[in-house]
């Protein structure tokens, strides 16, 4: 047996006791981690989950003076790059126990969200990666060698919550295929075939995914990539309702049976009269498989000349309460930044291997759900990024709080074997010590030495 240190992979006492109340280990379990010898995966898991914390990535960590009391090299990357973990279904298990922790806490007059988007997952540097593609990056205008992250998460208007995601490739710009040998029936393998399919294709199944592991919500949010005429009625069917941006192109809507451009469409709305100056003209129109939708248009803030189609297939609410509701998908954009400036997503590992991208992806989400319900549960004012560096400070701490408590524990063991005289002596002045020390180190020590 290989003696496992359980000091190596601690979680910051911040976030221990959310580590406990979401059961992230259990879900872990539930997904079917396991090994037959070595290292266990969950011990490999947090390992992995509080590297972030030690400002390090695992290539330092090893040559750093712990590096000999961490497992070698390659039993972290034979974990990450298992192709038979179910790492979708640990995510799916984590995203929403932590949902059904957070919607009690939610008003009833509150409304829910599904959101989608897109985002670059770079790896410029590399050249044998698996399944690695060439993509335009159309803010920019430049290209990239990567993949695109479709994610798909849940959000309330306060806290949003990761639920699924898929690394797209591209038949078209492919750089390398998939990696031979690959056995077809593990999830390893379904996710590469999945990562060359068109991006409206996966997200209804995503959908399907969330809303059979209980997830619910009132609205999908979207941006003007997706708000296409088949995924709205995708949507539609599943019983949701689509609010996305709407971009002028070649798309026709349906008004007294004639056939409109967006342009047209606009000096066809009938302007709206309320206090809220942004919302210009709205009107009721219908896609061209006969969809009924409601299109608002928004004055553009950068360009007040200029101005923004919102669609809505819900005819029920009001334009002031549909532009409220799209306010929620701001919310995913949030996510990815602190995904890549925080969480050190794309970062962390340099792998080749389609599994490994995966598995440390789901990871860096699993740390974004902690870090979420801690925020979520706090009365203070605190952001994400703050409480981020909160955490690493605690660890930068918990270094010498081992050692202290090591300490302690040899004192104590010494008092035992020696005369009763002697025992009665070390245990007082050790009392008189931990008395004078300050509340926030006491916290450290051990209950036991404290009472005696």
């Amino acid at each position: 047996m290989i003696e496992q240190s359980i000091l190596q992979n601690q979680l910051p006492n911040e976030i221990k006791p959310a580590f406990k109340e979401l059961k992230v280990l259990q879900h872990l379990r539930t997904a079917g981690f396991k090994k037959r010898f070595g290292y266990t995966c969950s011990f490999l898991f947090q390992l992995v989950f509080v590297l972030l914390f030690h400002h390090k990535n695992w290539f330092r960590l090893l040559e750093s003076e712990k590096g000999d009391t961490f497992p070698g090299k390659d039993a972290i990357y034979r974990f990450l790059n298992h192709s038979g973990y179910a790492w979708r279904k640990f995510l799916s298990l984590l995203s929403s126990s932590t949902i059904d922790k957070i919607r009690p806490l939610t008003g009833e007059d509150r409304m829910s969200a599904f959101v989608v988007d897109d985002s670059m997952f770079e790896r410029n540097r590399s050249k044998k990666v698996e399944l690695l593609s060439r993509f335009k990056d159309h803010a920019t205008g430049s290209f990239y060698k990567g993949f695109r992250m479709l994610t798909l998460g849940w959000s309330d208007g306060h806290t949003f919550i990761p639920v699924d995601f898929s690394l797209l490739a591209s038949m078209k710009s492919q750089i390398n295929g998939i990696m031979q040998g690959i056995d077809k029936r593990t999830s390893g393998y379904k996710r590469r075939v999945e990562a060359l399919l068109p991006a409206p294709e996966i997200i209804p199944s995503m959908i399907d995914r969330a809303l059979s592991a209980g997830v619910q919500a009132s609205y999908v949010l979207m941006d003007s990539w997706f708000t296409h005429a088949p995924l709205i009625q995708a949507i539609v069917d599943r019983g949701l309702d689509v609010i996305g941006m709407v971009k002028a192109d070649k798309k026709r809507y349906l008004v007294d049976e004639r056939r409109l451009s967006l342009q047209e469409l606009y000096y066809e709305a009938i302007p709206v009269q309320g206090k809220n100056k942004g919302i210009l003209r709205s009107i009721r129109t219908e896609l061209s498989p006969g969809i009924p939708v409601m299109m608002v248009f928004v004055r553009h803030r950068s360009k007040k000349k200029e101005w923004l189609a919102i669609l809505c297939t819900d005819l029920t609410i009001s334009e002031e309460k549909m532009i409220q509701i799209y306010g929620i998908r701001w919310d995913i954009e949030v996510f990815f930044k602190c995904a890549k400036s925080l969480l050190r997503l794309q970062k962390e590992f340099q792998g080749r291997s389609y599994d490994l991208l995966i598995s440390h992806t789901t990871i860096v989400f699993s740390r974004y759900i902690l870090l979420a319900w801690q925020h979520r549960q706090s009365t203070d004012n605190r952001t994400l990024g703050g409480l981020f560096y909160l955490l690493c400070d605690e660890v930068g701490q918990l270094d010498w709080a081992v050692a202290l408590k090591q300490l302690i524990e040899l004192i104590e063991d010494i008092s035992k074997k020696a005369s009763k005289k002697i025992t009665a002596l070390i245990q007082t002045q050790l009392q008189q010590w931990i008395a004078g020390l300050p509340s926030y180190i006491k916290a450290y020590l051990p209950i036991s030495s404290c009472e005696s």
